[in-house]
């Protein structure tokens, strides 16, 4: 109980705090959140990735189970939800939220930031959320799209698009200049180094000024309570299912094992009112599932540290 609280207080609790200061100066100054989105898309979340992939050796093989992990993690949560949504009898704007809502997990915003305060001493766990944030934008920009079908955008608009996401450019590079061992001029390292060290931050205060703009009266729906609990529950027990099938270990199965437990994407709630449908649902969805997160992450990252020494 006591290493169970600590893990609270050093991990979770300064993100509830940073969530917290971001709803604060958003209820005081109303950001633009759109600008603060673009800030964390096209600079510090490339630079975060950038850093994380150039400073770590990936063995091939982790890669190949990393693929494996992705393909049968992704694949059951896409089956689960289809199945979820037609036992809970939902229409079709419905069910295309509740899908999203169990298969999009915020890796980014929430996920990145948490992989660095668990795995400051060992950044192959951090590469290895930055990886999963690359399936997961992929996911978004396909499953996801394709759940919300819309005549405004055509795959190929779709395909550019994800082509146009700085983190996908920041992933290869940072892998590129790690394979042929190019050290990179102080002059260009300390401003990345700067911007990448404000990513943890920026991120999590522009995540709590998003969600304090979500109305919480109609929050706890039946929809709702079951995408989370699909979400933060049956998805790390599927997630170890799939690690012990694959037979990851050490800090590879524990990295994978604490981003199944990563709460719903704000990118679904985005998404929904991208598209305006059931828009409202997807984003008391997120912020739901965002609140009982910090108990469940918690329970998981302690979890983790007894399954995988």
């Amino acid at each position: 109980m006591g290493y169970l609280s600590m893990i609270f207080f050093q991990i979770v609790a300064p993100i509830l705090i940073l969530l917290f200061v971001g709803a604060i100066l958003q209820r005081k100054f109303q950001f633009n959140l759109k600008a603060l989105s673009h800030l964390i898309t096209y600079c510090f979340m490339p630079a975060a990735v950038f850093i994380n992939i150039y400073e770590t050796e990936i063995e091939l093989s982790i890669v190949g189970q990393l693929t494996m992990f992705i393909i049968l993690f992704i694949g059951s949560q896409m089956v689960l939800s289809h199945y979820l949504a037609k036992l809970l009898k939902l229409d079709r704007s419905e069910s295309a939220v509740f899908k999203n809502s169990v298969v999009l997990i915020n890796s980014g915003n929430y996920g990145i930031p948490v992989a660095q305060m668990i795995f400051a001493a060992q950044p192959i766990g951090v590469a290895i959320q930055v990886i999963l944030v690359i399936f997961q934008n992929m996911t978004t920009y396909t499953y996801g799209l394709y759940n919300l079908i819309s005549a405004t955008k055509s795959g190929k608009d779709i395909l550019r698009d994800f082509l146009k996401m700085p983190i996908i450019h920041a992933l290869w590079l940072g892998a590129l200049l790690n394979y042929v061992n190019i050290p990179i001029p102080q002059t260009l390292r300390i401003p990345i180094d700067y911007v990448a060290g404000g990513f943890v931050a920026v991120a999590l205060i522009t995540l709590g000024a998003q969600l304090s703009q979500i109305q919480m009266k109609t929050m706890f729906t039946k929809a709702i309570f079951v995408s989370c609990f699909t979400r933060l529950i049956v998805g790390p027990a599927v997630a170890l299912l799939v690690i012990w099938l694959l037979g990851i270990d050490g800090v590879v199965a524990q990295s994978l094992f604490i981003a199944s437990s990563f709460p719903t994407s704000r990118n679904s709630s985005s998404l929904a009112l991208e598209y305006d449908i059931e828009s409202a649902t997807a984003a008391q969805t997120v912020l739901f599932s965002t609140i009982i997160s910090c108990l469940t992450v918690t329970v998981i990252i302690y979890m983790s540290t007894l399954l995988f020494v």
